[in-house]
C-alpha cells in the first residue's frame, strides 16, 4: 500500500528496474536457445526482446523529456545526470536497434555474427543498466 504513495520517479525507477531485468532475462534465454541450436525460440525470444527494449527506451524518452520540462520533478543534479545519459547513449541506442530490426526479421538467420554480437550488447547492456540504477534511478528515487 505504501508505493501507492510513492512519487512518480520513485515509481517510474521500480518500474524500469524490473525492466531491465526482464531484458536481461530475457537476452539470457536467446543465447541459451541459439546455442541448443533451437533459431526459432531463439528469435521468438529475441522478439520479446526487442519489444520490451522498444517500449523501455520509449518510456525513458518521454519520461526524461517530461522530467526536464517540469521544475517541480527536477533539480540541478538529476538534470545533468539525464542530459549526460541521453548524450552518451544516443549512438549507442541506434546501432542497437538497427542490429536487433535486422535479427527480428523472420528471413534473417541468427548466425556467428549475431551470437558474437548480441553477446557484446549483453555486456553492455549490463554496464548500462549498473550505470542507470546507481547514478540516474538512484538520483530520481530521491525525488
Amino acid at each position: 500500500m505504501l508505493s501507492f504513495f510513492d512519487s512518480k520517479n520513485k515509481k517510474l525507477v521500480k518500474k524500469w528496474k524490473k525492466e531491465h531485468e526482464n531484458l536481461v532475462i530475457i537476452g539470457q534465454k536467446v543465447i541459451a536457445e541459439y546455442v541448443k541450436n533451437n533459431e526459432s525460440e531463439a528469435k521468438r525470444q529475441l522478439k520479446k526482446f526487442v519489444d520490451l527494449a522498444m517500449d523501455h527506451l520509449t518510456s525513458e524518452d518521454i519520461e526524461f523529456y517530461k522530467l526536464l520540462n517540469d521544475p517541480a520533478r527536477k533539480d540541478a543534479r538529476t538534470e545533468q545526470l539525464v542530459e549526460e545519459f541521453q548524450q552518451s547513449f544516443k549512438d549507442t541506442k541506434t546501432t542497437l536497434m538497427k542490429f536487433l530490426a535486422k535479427y527480428v526479421r523472420p528471413d534473417v538467420p541468427l548466425d556467428d555474427e549475431f551470437f558474437d554480437t548480441f553477446n557484446e550488447i549483453m555486456e553492455i547492456l549490463a554496464k548500462r543498466i549498473k550505470f542507470e540504477d546507481e547514478n540516474l534511478y538512484f538520483r530520481m528515487s530521491l525525488s
